[in-house]
């Protein structure tokens, strides 16, 4: 149950957290997209449009915090927390877009490079770097940047605005004093590259999720010790340890256990297990109990051509 109550607080705090920047974001990304067709600089309007997906991907990040506390029914038995995964690929794919239509933009730039009113474009660049910091500090104090990967993929989206603004003002003050014309497009292709690095990043662990694989943090020969460990258990197989979410991971095996256990031994047994596995990050388990007798595959991970057979053991009890 603490654990429980441990999720829903920084569930809470995450939430509040993606709201406030969003709103922060969104005010200054209009001001930055002004600045830039205004001042004609391709750094501020590649700063801007990682913005607006910025206030996209922190809108849709909070959106998703929001369906995640639908309570679960029949039809989503475990919730709608997984929409924070797809929020979080969403991101990582507009990331990764943008970083592409930069790159784009700037080689014309570079093969013809347009006048830039540097000045201009110098002031909102110095605004930008000061929003962005308030931002990730916002981020970085309010919530759980490291393993929320909804929070996450907002909060690597504003670190390459940081990123694109500080390379705003190099590009402005190397126009004002050297009048060095590709200096624009050369500032948004470095932000470009770090763009399209963290969008990439954060695809390809929200996919991880998606596709049921191990959680990063949790060690799988370390959980197979943990329960053989314990002298009632005979053996362990069928293991199976994913994601429903960030922060919220489960596991379900079959444990083969001695055939002359009471049933009040083995509901303590599974008490032990659990408690034991919470430690290591696992909140929900499954644990079907089968005595020496059963028969069983030899491999701890279900096997494919044992699938089916593995199947109708899940139902047998």
């Amino acid at each position: 149950m603490g654990h429980n109550h441990g999720h829903d607080h920084t569930h809470g705090a995450n939430k509040k957290t993606l709201l406030i920047s969003f709103i922060i974001i969104t005010a200054y990304m209009i001001v930055e997209a002004i600045g830039g067709f205004v001042t004609n600089s391709l750094a501020l309007l590649s700063d801007a449009g990682h913005m607006l997906s910025d206030a996209i991907s922190l809108g849709v990040g909070f959106f998703a915090f929001v369906v995640g506390e639908k309570v679960a029914n029949y039809s989503k038995t475990y919730g709608y927390k997984r929409f924070e995964i797809l929020a979080a690929v969403f991101n990582g794919v507009v990331l990764i877009a943008i970083s592409l239509y930069i790159f784009y933009e700037a080689y014309k730039r570079f093969t013809n490079p347009p006048e830039v009113a540097s000045t201009g474009m110098l002031v909102i660049a110095i605004i930008g770097l000061v929003v962005n910091i308030v931002v990730a500090v916002i981020m970085m104090r309010g919530g759980d940047t490291e393993e929320n990967l909804n929070l996450r993929a907002a909060f690597l989206h504003v670190l390459g605005d940081l990123l694109g603004s500080v390379g705003a003002i190099i590009a402005a003050l190397l126009i004002m004093f050297f009048g060095l014309g590709w200096a624009d497009p050369l500032a948004s292709v470095i932000v470009a590259v770090l763009v399209l690095i963290s969008g990439w990043r954060v695809t390809k662990d929200a996919v991880h999720v998606l596709m049921e694989g191990t959680p990063k943090n949790v060690e799988l020969d370390d959980i197979v010790q943990t329960i053989e460990s314990l002298p009632e258990i005979v053996d362990i197989h069928d293991l199976h340890v994913w994601s429903i979410t960030s922060g919220e991971n489960a596991l379900s095996c079959h444990a083969v256990v001695d055939g002359n256990m009471s049933i009040n031994k083995s509901q303590q047994l599974l008490q032990t297990i659990e408690h034991e596995l919470e430690h290591k990050g696992i909140g929900h388990v499954t644990i079907q109990m089968e005595s020496k007798s059963h028969p069983h595959e030899d491999s701890v991970l279900c096997q494919n051509e044992n699938k089916n057979e593995s199947h109708s053991h899940t139902h047998d009890h």
